[in-house]
């Protein structure tokens, strides 16, 4: 057990690394997703707190990653698609927990197997959603001074009616 001493003098117990090993390996990046998403907060200690988010950057690192890696380099193609399958659940709630993996599950795509390479496929085209998601957001937020500096009469219609455009090409092209 790793244990983490409050000012009030309670303290807080964390599971050790090395007993994590021996979990399947998703579960190290739930554990440190649920810890930081519902525990975190409730501890009412900063120092505490900070310490605890160090320990959980630790488990992320040398056991949660490096244990996902293994797996998906490895030649157990049962395990790979259950371990995708799983991290694909991760993905879908939390796709900041998977993207360290994200190099390793292009390196997927490449593999003989369908059912591995459509996991992985699936699991990329959560991370694509998101890119596209970001620049639609930054497009709008640039469509958005451009509409205040036309309604202005800074700009010319032509420059908003061209900027428009490209909003709206990029929006609607899927």
């Amino acid at each position: 057990m790793r244990l983490f001493r409050k000012k009030d003098g309670s303290i807080v117990q964390l599971i050790d690394k090395n007993k994590m090993m021996d979990w399947p390996v998703e579960l190290p990046l739930i554990f440190i997703e649920y810890i930081r998403n519902n525990k975190l907060e409730s501890y009412n200690d900063t120092k505490v707190e900070k310490e605890i988010s160090k320990y959980l950057d630790e488990v992320l690192e040398e056991v949660a990653i490096p244990r996902l890696i293994e797996v998906l380099e490895g030649e157990n193609k049962e395990e790979i698609i259950e371990a995708l399958k799983r991290i694909e659940k991760i993905a879908n709630d939390n796709l900041d927990m998977t993207r360290p993996i994200k190099p390793y599950l292009e390196d997927l795509m490449n593999n003989k197997n369908k059912e591995i390479k459509e996991l992985a496929d699936n699991i990329l085209d959560l991370f694509r959603k998101e890119e596209r998601r970001k620049e639609l957001n930054k497009r709008r937020k640039i469509m958005k001074e451009k509409e205040d500096l036309f309604l202005e009469g800074k700009i010319t219609a032509e420059e908003y009616a061209k900027v428009r455009k490209e909003y709206l090409t990029f929006r609607d092209n899927r």
